[in-house]
């Protein structure tokens, strides 16, 4: 594992990540914005598609920083205009996280950040249908915590230096140890690579429904 973060390390450092020193992923004290980047981002163009919705809601519905607040919401079944997407599959995973942050009292993102510190309430969060542990940390980096997401972005990134291996954890171990080899906050490099691999890879879908 040491082995495959400083090959990393080195690769990203002849790439000039050790340059680096900004913040590209958003941090949020509005729940319903982080939960509807959380839900949005998978499969789809973040700067076409997903970051103008992250935007309107912050700007549309300022009020809905709470899951008390969100919970009234999907009472109301207008989750679907909220997150401006008529594709269930997005909608209905956006009411079964409120759903669950509501029934663990996780009322405001400082909350959230406190709770996902816990192994247990990580691991409960993935039993949420369509959430897994990507998602999970991705919700970390949102509030602050300084880990990586492992997405397609960060797999490419490994098989392009030569780590074939594609559990999870392994390579969220080592890229992780990887930003602390270049001396980087892991969150800091978590977005360097989804920055630099999102512009070299194929375009994600940028349809909308």
């Amino acid at each position: 594992m040491l082995v495959a973060a400083r090959r990393v390390a080195d690769y990203a450092k002849e790439m000039g990540a050790d340059l680096h020193r900004f913040e590209i992923r958003p941090l949020y004290d509005h729940m319903g914005a982080l939960l509807a980047d959380s839900v949005l981002q998978a499969g789809l163009n973040y700067n076409s598609v997903v970051r103008p919705r992250i935007l309107a809601i912050l700007t549309e519905y300022p009020g809905l920083s709470r899951t008390s607040d969100l919970l009234e919401l999907v009472g109301r079944g207008k989750t679907s205009a909220f997150l401006n997407w008529t594709h269930q599959e997005k909608v209905g995973r956006f009411d079964a996280l409120v759903l669950f942050l509501g029934d663990a009292s996780v009322e405001h993102v400082d909350d959230l950040k406190e709770r996902l510190q816990d192994g247990g309430f990580a691991t409960a969060l993935r039993g949420v249908r369509g959430v897994g542990p990507k998602t999970v940390d991705y919700m970390g980096c949102l509030v602050g915590m300084d880990s990586v997401a492992v997405d397609r972005h960060v797999r490419t990134f490994a098989k392009r230096v030569g780590v074939m291996e594609d559990d999870y954890d392994f390579l969220k171990n080592v890229f992780c140890y990887a930003a602390d080899l270049l001396s980087v906050s892991r969150r800091e490099f978590d977005a360097w690579v989804w920055l630099r691999e999102s512009s070299l890879t194929a375009p994600q879908m940028t349809f909308a429904f």
